[in-house]
């Protein structure tokens, strides 16, 4: 009888210790489920808190020209400009792009020539092989999704999987579908698609190897492809620092370049 007891008692006490351990746990997976709104809220307000970036690693273009990769440093003053210096190897320098909203600079220090303009639709395809926006530009280089027209929007579908949250946003008139994948460790966007009605990907961008920078979590590896206009970048960092001071950027043209008005 009091072998009983003592068994009975055992199993009282490992049940407790057993349910306590997990409540904890269940506890955290609930707080993580947050709505919708305050994700969105959350993910815009973390883009808009990089106000200056600087990186160094590697950057692969591809269309369906050109097929390149060069190691590269970005340095971007939020939201006034952004430069690109682009290395060969052992570090020559072969090229600055400097562009703001309005204007643009690229030096080919090669020949020894220095181009300029305002900027307009097409250029950014002449600068950086790709054709995007110059707002596009910078989330692309800080890895960042400009969430602002969906503050004041419900997402069509809302789901938790496999430790994620997935927002789906549905255009009918455009025929569209935004899906962004987002862990709920970090509350990073870890993918972005768009894609047409029948699910084929307009663009895939996947985003990797997070790193907290100035309470900043910035991913260090971005695979971005655009298969509309079948053009693709893929950057690999090997350091980024947000939030840092910076010099007024700029290109240091020698006086005996050739400059030519484009």
């Amino acid at each position: 009888m009091k072998r009983s007891y003592l068994i009975f008692l055992m199993a009282i006490i490992t049940g407790i210790i057993f349910l306590e351990g997990c409540a904890p746990s269940k506890l955290l997976q609930e707080e993580r489920k947050i709505s919708a709104d305050r994700l969105i809220k959350r993910l815009e307000a973390n883009r808009r808190m990089i106000k200056t970036f600087t990186a160094r690693g590697s950057i692969a273009v591809k269309n369906s020209g050109i097929d390149t990769k060069s190691n590269f440093q970005v340095e971007i003053k939020r939201p006034d400009s952004v430069k690109i210096s682009i290395f060969g190897p052992f570090g020559i320098d072969l090229a600055s792009i400097m562009v703001t909203p309005n204007n643009f600079l690229f030096y080919d220090e090669i020949n020894n020539k220095c181009y300029k303009g305002k900027v307009k639709p097409g250029i950014m395809k002449e600068l950086v092989k790709v054709d995007i926006s110059y707002d596009q530009l910078i989330d692309i280089m800080t890895g960042s999704i400009n969430l602002t027209d969906k503050l004041n929007k419900e997402p069509d579908k809302y789901e938790f999987l496999n430790g994620n949250y997935m927002m789906t946003f549905i255009d009918s008139l455009a025929s569209k579908k935004d899906i962004y994948v987002v862990n709920t460790e970090d509350f990073e966007i870890t993918e972005y698609k768009l894609s047409d009605m029948n699910n084929k990907d307009l663009i895939d961008a996947k985003y990797s190897d997070f790193k907290k920078n100035d309470d900043v979590s910035v991913p260090f590896s971005i695979d971005f492809k655009d298969n509309r206009n079948n053009q693709a970048i893929k950057i690999d960092y090997r350091s980024i620092n947000v939030n840092k001071e910076t010099d007024n950027l700029k290109i240091n043209i020698p006086g005996d370049a050739q400059i030519i008005e484009w």
